[in-house]
Order: C-alpha cells, then structure tokens, then sequence
C-alpha cells in the first residue's frame, strides 16, 4: 500500500489518535500526492471553512468532506490542529436501573398519575375556597397554604373569620399565632410535620425505627 493510500484509510477514521509528528508525516504525504497531481493549493472562504470545522465536530469524516468541500486533507488537518476543533460527546446514556427499564417506567406512570390526582385534589379544594367553601376538605399538608392564601388574597375580614371559625381544630396552632395572626408559611409547614410526625413518616416512606430524631 502507498503512503498516500496509507494516510486516505487513516484519514476515513478520524478516531485514530492525533500524534503531532504522526499528523505532520499524513499532512507531508498528502500535500506531497496533491502537488504530484496538480492538486495544488485550494483556496475556500471563511463560510466553508466554518462548514467543514461544524460537520467534522458533528462527526463527519475528514476524507468525506475534503470530497464533499473540494479542500485540501493537509489544510484541513492543519486548521483542526490551530483551532482546536473538537468532536461533540453524545450525552452518556444513564444506567439501567435494576428492575430494568419497563419496570421502572410502570412505577413512575403509576407515581405520576397518583401525584396529578393528589394536585387535583388541593386545585379542586383551591376552588371550593374561591366560592365560599370552608376549606375542610383541604389536604392536611395544604391547609397552611390554604388559610394563607386567603388571608393574602381576600384580605384581614376573611382572615379573621377564618380564624374564629377553624380556632378549635387540632392543627391550628399550627397555621395562626396566639392572637389570631396567620404564620409564616414555612412556619406553618414545619409545624404541621412536628405535630403530624408519624403521617409524613409515612408519607416519605421512613421506617420504624429509622432517623428517628426526624422529624
């Protein structure tokens, strides 16, 4: 085989590793064939030079586009050298997980749709309130952002009343202060997980037994 069919079959893989000397020898060779053929020196503009560099990131071989851009094997090899071009890494693929793939997409519909139906539960009792509903259906773990909302939107009168009407409710001291004003928000969710400890253990799945100073 001759050195320039040498340098071709290295050039249609651009995967072999790029030795500066071993770079110069292909690039001496195939400037070498060029001038033997009266290929001589192949002027392009900066467009297709950004044209060429862009195909060849994108995985494009280097003897593909010296055909495809009528450029020079050599020049091309000098420019991906002094400008540093770089193929683009496909994203690694995440691990399978060990129930393997269908399993795992099964139990995340099944979580997603139980998550949309529990968002509907808190819209629908969002709703209730918006009419003049009392709120009682609201999910333990939304109250505080229930009475919150309201006082927020609908202003003192109704956050008062609210007050006076929900005062005697186990989880009231959790959502309003002694004197009648609402807490902060995360005041309030923290509150309702001290005072609901065993529920949003189970909630979020702890054990008996495990991380037991929490919450």
């Amino acid at each position: 085989m001759s050195d320039f069919q040498n340098a071709a079959s290295w050039a249609e893989d651009d995967d072999w590793p790029i030795d500066p000397e071993a770079e110069e020898r292909v690039a001496r060779v195939v400037r070498e064939f060029e001038r033997a053929h009266g290929g001589g020196r192949k002027v392009r503009d900066w467009d297709t030079w950004q044209a060429v560099r862009q195909a060849w990131e994108a995985g494009e071989t280097a003897a593909s586009l010296a055909r495809r851009f009528d450029v020079g094997l050599a020049n091309l090899w000098r420019r991906r050298a002094s400008e540093g071009w770089e193929r683009r890494r496909e994203p690694d693929r995440p691990p399978a997980p060990p129930e393997g793939w269908d399993r795992w997409a099964c139990d995340r519909q099944e979580r997603f749709l139980q998550e949309l139906a529990d968002q509907r539960d808190v819209a629908q009792a969002l709703l209730s309130g918006m009419r003049g509903g009392t709120g009682g259906e609201m999910p333990l773990w939304h109250i505080g952002f229930y009475y919150v909302w309201r006082a927020e939107e609908m202003g003192a009168e109704v956050a008062a009343g609210d007050y006076e009407r929900c005062k005697d409710q186990p989880w009231a001291k959790a959502v309003w202060n002694a004197d009648g004003t609402i807490r902060h928000q995360s005041h309030i969710d923290y509150a309702l997980i001290r005072m609901y400890r065993d529920d949003w253990r189970r909630v979020v799945g702890l054990p008996d037994g495990a991380a037991v100073a929490w919450p």
